[in-house]
């Protein structure tokens, strides 16, 4: 999840707080060099021993650009596996360097799509079920429900589609992120 998006990743990295490292599509960064990723990671691993690293999906596509572009049923660009590499590279740097790791690789998608609704979420569905259909019986089109300053509101379509919300690197959102992670810009320009 996140494709070209890394709000899920920042926004669960600020709730749990137990995150060093987030990689989002919006944000570039190395992997070598003295700022890059595996330096900055090394450096947290000879301070506290542990890191916790959290990849949006589109995070890094710019490691496979030389790799064939694959599409899904749908035609959609098949992103490649940014989570998989990243566990390669950091044994393979970490090895080369005759340094010892134990690394975990949790790919939590289906974890994070699969949890039951708790009562909240089935409230919150019923306002939207309900005002859709009283949406559609006043005859009203090409439009959505929404939430908006604690209302329920109907939103038009052309106020949604076609637009992709991405974070802000210059935002409170990534800068917040920056702040509980402390993880720098892992660039060396």
């Amino acid at each position: 999840m996140g494709r070209y998006s890394g709000f899920i990743a920042a926004t669960a990295a600020l709730a749990q707080q137990d995150v060093n490292f987030v990689l989002i599509p919006e944000v570039d960064f190395d992997l070598r060099g003295p700022n890059g990723f595996l330096a900055a990671l090394e450096k947290r691993l000879a301070q506290r021993e542990h890191a916790v690293i959290v990849a949006a999906e589109g995070a890094g596509q710019k490691f496979f650009e030389e790799k064939e572009t694959e599409r899904d049923e749908s035609g959609n660009i098949r992103l490649k596996d940014i989570g998989g590499f990243l566990k390669d590279v950091i044994s393979a740097y970490f090895k080369e360097k005759n340094i010892d790791i134990s690394l975990k690789y949790i790919d939590p998608s289906y974890m994070i799509r699969s949890l039951p609704a708790n009562a909240n979420d089935n409230v919150f569905c019923s306002f939207l079920g309900r005002d859709a259909v009283h949406a559609g019986m006043a005859g009203k089109t090409k439009l959505l429900i929404g939430r908006w300053n604690n209302h329920f509101v109907h939103i038009p379509m052309s106020a949604s589609a076609g637009k992709r919300k991405q974070v802000n690197p210059k935002g409170k959102l990534w800068l917040s992120v920056l702040g509980a992670t402390g993880q720098g810009s892992l660039k060396n320009d």
